[in-house]
């Protein structure tokens, strides 16, 4: 799990489709698809379920699992970039200033 793939489960919620997902993503769908594919095969519960297309069209919809794990990533982030605060800004106080 990352940066793009957590990006993409967002898209895929918000949106209710890895179609949809993968243009607001500039991805090819084919891409956008196997990254859910892998996403669904690492976990012991999928992340993301699809509904074939047809005259109704497709779908795909994150499951309550992949919603819980993106909230954890969502919160992993947050609490990383809290615990080294102190230490990025002193790094960012010693930077020289770009001509």
């Amino acid at each position: 799990m990352g940066p793009g793939k957590a990006e993409l489960l967002t898209f895929i919620s918000e949106l209710g489709s890895i179609s949809a997902a993968a243009k607001r993503m500039q991805m090819s769908y084919r891409r956008a698809w196997e990254l859910v594919d892998v996403m669904n095969s690492c976990f012991d519960q999928p992340l993301v379920l699809s509904n074939v297309g047809g005259s109704h069209g497709g779908g795909a919809q994150l499951t309550e699992f992949g919603s819980q794990i993106l909230a954890n990533y969502h919160t992993i982030l947050l609490k990383s970039q809290a615990a080294s605060a102190n230490e990025l800004a002193f790094i960012a106080e010693h930077l020289k200033q770009s001509d």
